[in-house]
């Protein structure tokens, strides 16, 4: 029997898993500057390409084109808005409808403009792809508030989940409007959102209570 040799060198596998990984973060993290620096029309793969001092090639290598870079992006802060939007329904939460609206929309607003390349590729990079990944997170926000709301007895228990999620995709249509008629998102078309929102589940509203 052949005996293993002792001096035999551990597999270079791992190594080259982080230095996969190691690229793949430096794309992400070279095409969010760009975004930040140059919009998004300016953060194109030759330019991460350039920036991060990795053939055009190898970029291919990890990213099929600039759409997947864009929805690995959108990823990383869906994540985290995720997180945020969990948090405003924490105790004592929201206490009537238009301060549940006021809340969901100035998050949302305020991270837009604190993650500009988030923004550039929300509104600016919609493709097939991108636009899957806004309404697939729509949708779970859109459920998640209606079991709050109803919960919390601002909504009538048989609202069906139709109406929240036409609410979440009416407010993604006004945000578009906003950050195309400014960068950092025009305020007035902002409110416009929060009035067009707050008034349309103000007809889902639950009764009011009968005191005795």
């Amino acid at each position: 029997m052949f005996e293993q040799n002792p001096t035999a060198q551990p597999s270079s596998r791992p190594a080259v898993q982080r230095r996969g990984m190691e690229r793949r973060r430096a794309i992400l993290d070279t095409a969010e500057a760009l975004l930040v620096e140059q919009g998004y029309e300016g953060a194109t793969l030759k330019a991460v390409s350039e920036r991060v001092g990795i053939p055009i090639t190898s970029v291919y290598h990890y990213f099929s084109d600039r759409h997947q870079v864009d929805a690995a992006l959108l990823q990383r802060h869906m994540g985290a808005l995720d997180v945020i939007l969990a948090e405003l329904l924490d105790e004592p939460g929201p206490a009537t409808l238009r301060d549940a609206v006021d809340a969901v929309v100035d998050a949302l607003l305020n991270y837009f403009r604190q993650h500009r390349d988030c923004a550039e590729v929300w509104f600016a990079g919609r493709d097939e792809r991108i636009d899957q990944l806004v309404l697939a997170f729509d949708q779970a926000q859109a459920e998640r508030m209606r079991t709050f709301l109803v919960e919390r007895g601002l909504l009538a228990s048989d609202t069906p989940p139709l109406v929240l999620q036409l609410a979440f995709e009416a407010g993604s249509r006004l945000f578009d409007v906003a950050f195309r008629t400014a960068p950092t998102g025009d305020d007035a078309t902002i409110d416009e959102a929060r009035r067009f929102v707050t008034a349309y589940l103000e007809t889902y509203a639950a009764p009011p209570t009968v005191e005795d």
